[in-house]
Formats: structure tokens, C-alpha cells, sequence
């Protein structure tokens, strides 16, 4: 694996010759160093961390200061794949000037090398903002989380004729207004698959199908992190919460039969040090 940051034409670059794009959530600097190391391609602080670092139920309640503390601790351990941050609920919606200022904030504070935001044709005037002001933006398409409520909850979009057709619209426009990237969330298949050869940019697929120019996933869900219901699309590769419980309760054991520490893990003092104690 090449030491060389993998940049916004790198990406663009794997379309055009064909090239899977791999990219998976990291919230920390050691996940995000674990992950760079692997060679992903891109790493997203999604506001995903809302569910999976900060215990709520929807990514509603993340802030702006919430990401931008993650994307530092991303940004510090990675130094190969292209860092992409989420912009919040609420940081992009009110003003294209807020949310122009806000993308600059990730950039200028963070170290991240894109940011990523959810909407169509309404968000393709900020979209053209920011790529005019050198911030490179991925779109967010089909189910957007930010807006599970107006959407009636976390179902697959674009199943007729009419929201296919405002998809394929949706990605043209963020295509028209600079996005680098567009993720496509809870998409039929063949519907991702069109998108996908239309659009000169990249799809980065998560529930939309394998006829994306890529893949998105949450890392707690690769590696079965968390237990309880995961949705279809998710594949875990390994079940470490078991792991974890198994090692937690092991430790537990040891240390209230002292087994742990043994001397092994202990700091040794000379007996004439100790006998001249009082």
C-alpha cells in the first residue's frame, strides 16, 4: 500500500477504471489507524456516531462540536485513506452561508478531506457553494437518516416510478453541483445499478445493491460489535461482542480470585529497600 494520501481524483480516478471503492465509518483515532492500515479506501465519520458512541436512538441529536472532535480523532490516526465528515442535522439546512462556514470548519479544524450531507436538488445550491470554495462534497441519497421522520421511518426508497425517477434527478443535480461522491442508502439494486452507470461520479452503495462503484458500512456492524438487530444489508464478519464479553468476564474472574495481576505483570522492590520501611 502506497504512504501517499488517497485524494477526491484518486476516487473519481477508481470509477473510470473500474476499481471497487471500500469504505467503512471509524469514529476514533485507533479504529481509524486500524482501518488505514488495512488499506481502505475511505474512512466517514458518520453522524452514525450519535448511535453507536453517544447511546441515542437517531443521529438527530449530534452537534457540530460532537463531529468535529470525532473527525479530529479520525484525522490523527489515519494517514492514507481520504477522511469524509458528516455534516449534522441542522448545520447545512438553514443557510447556504451556515452551511458553507460550517463544511469550512471541518476542513479547517479537522484535517478531514471532504465532508458528506443528505439531500437532493435542495442541497445542490450549498453543493455548488462548497466545491466553488475548494470543499470537496459526497452526496447522501435514498434513505436519509436525517430526515427519518418525513421519510414515515427506515424503509427502502425509490420503489416506484415517480421516487425512482426523483432519485435519478437528486443524483444529476449533486453530479451538476460538484459532489465528488454519492452514497446511496436503502436503493433497489437495479435502481443503484442505473444511477451508478449514469452518473460519471461514484455510488458508494450501503443496502443499495453490489452494482455500485463502491461500499459503505458501519464498522460496528462489520465486525458485530454491538449485539441486537442488524439490518438486511449488514454482513458481520466477525461476532467480537462476544469476544469482548468473554475476555471482560475472564478478567473479572482473575482479579477477584487474584490471579491477576501475577508477578509477571507486576514491578519487583529489593528487600533491603523494604525492610527499611517503618
Amino acid at each position: 500500500m502506497s504512504n501517499k494520501r488517497i485524494n477526491t481524483a484518486a476516487i473519481r480516478e477508481k470509477k473510470a477504471k473500474g476499481e471497487v471503492i471500500t469504505m467503512l465509518t471509524a469514529y476514533d483515532a485507533a479504529f481509524a489507524r486500524l482501518l488505514d492500515e488495512a488499506g481502505v479506501d475511505m474512512l466517514l465519520v458518520g453522524d452514525s456516531l450519535g448511535n453507536t458512541m453517544l447511546g441515542y436512538d437517531s443521529t438527530l441529536p449530534v452537534t457540530m462540536e460532537d463531529m468535529l472532535h470525532h473527525t479530529r480523532a479520525v484525522c490523527r490516526g489515519a494517514s492514507h485513506s481520504l477522511v469524509v465528515a458528516d455534516m449534522p442535522f441542522m448545520s447545512y439546512q438553514v443557510s447556504i452561508e451556515e452551511a458553507l462556514r460550517n463544511a469550512g470548519r471541518f476542513l479547517k479544524e479537522t484535517g478531514a478531506q471532504a465532508v458528506k450531507l443528505e439531500g437532493g436538488k435542495e442541497v445542490a445550491p450549498a453543493v455548488k457553494a462548497m466545491t466553488a470554495a475548494g470543499i470537496p462534497v459526497v452526496g447522501h441519497l435514498g434513505l436519509t437518516p436525517q430526515s427519518v421522520h418525513q421519510l414515515g421511518g427506515f424503509k427502502v426508497q425509490g420503489k416506484d416510478v415517480a421516487a425512482a425517477q426523483r432519485l435519478m434527478d437528486d443524483a444529476r443535480s449533486l453530479e451538476e453541483a460538484g459532489a465528488f461522491a454519492v452514497v446511496l442508502e436503502c436503493v433497489p439494486a437495479p435502481l443503484a445499478t442505473k444511477v451508478s452507470q449514469t452518473l460519471a461520479i461514484p455510488t458508494i452503495g450501503i443496502g443499495a445493491g453490489n452494482g455500485c462503484d463502491g461500499q459503505v458500512l458501519v464498522i460496528h456492524d462489520v465486525l458485530g460489535l454491538l449485539p441486537g438487530f442488524k439490518p438486511k444489508f449488514v454482513k458481520a464478519y466477525r461476532t467480537l461482542h462476544t469476544e469482548v464479553s468473554a475476555a471482560v468476564r475472564e478478567y473479572i474472574d482473575e482479579v477477584k480470585t487474584r490471579q491477576f495481576p501475577g508477578p509477571e505483570h507486576s514491578f519487583a522492590l529489593a528487600d533491603e529497600v523494604l525492610e527499611k520501611l517503618y
